[in-house]
């Protein structure tokens, strides 16, 4: 009788040690800014809709977040023509053959994109998204804000870089809308 006992409580101490490492090799621990920080695993198709809409609002912050500065204008786009394939490339050197980009360094130009909403379909691959945003274009004599709606499809399983983090990619990326809808004298 005392042997059953014994071996039942080793079984037990024995399942829940195995238990306890198990769930201690399911954290990860991150050093940001010199703490340690706690990271749970998780699946990626958990978190798959919120990896999807910071890899959008990345693109679009780096295509057209940009200040009257050639270099850092190049250094953005190359960032966000990481993201994308060649249908923003597309965009960017229609809008760099048309002058776009140095009538703003020319006329000390700034401008700055502001989401508001993104749409994203999962049921299906590639993924379609709409993303709706505000953009500021500040120039020396008026502020103008645009109306700005793109889409796209985005493809997965890329492999992930320090240039694309979720290995993802914008594909038959189109602008919808881009109209001004108010103007501000400075």
């Amino acid at each position: 009788m005392l042997i059953i006992a014994v071996t039942g409580i080793c079984l037990t101490t024995i399942y829940w040690a195995i238990t306890g490492i198990d769930k201690i090799q399911q954290r990860v621990y991150i050093i940001s800014n010199g703490k340690l920080l706690e990271a749970e695993a998780a699946n990626r198709k958990d978190n798959l809709k919120i990896e999807l809409e910071d890899h959008i609002k990345t693109f679009h912050f780096f295509f057209f977040t940009l200040a009257p500065d050639d270099v850092q204008i190049k250094a953005q786009l190359s960032k966000a023509l990481y993201l994308a394939d060649g249908s923003a490339k597309a965009q960017y050197d229609n809008l760099r053959e048309n002058g776009y980009y140095s009538n703003m360094v020319s006329g000390n130009v700034s401008q700055r994109i502001e989401p508001d909403s993104i749409t994203i379909s999962v049921d299906r691959k590639p993924y379609y998204f709409r993303y709706y945003a505000r953009l500021y274009i500040t120039r020396p004599t008026s502020t103008v804000t645009r109306s700005m709606v793109t889409e796209g499809y985005i493809r997965d399983g890329l492999p992930i870089s320090s240039n694309n983090v979720h290995g993802f990619l914008i594909e038959r990326w189109a602008t919808l809308d881009n109209r001004d809808i108010d103007i501000k004298a400075r």
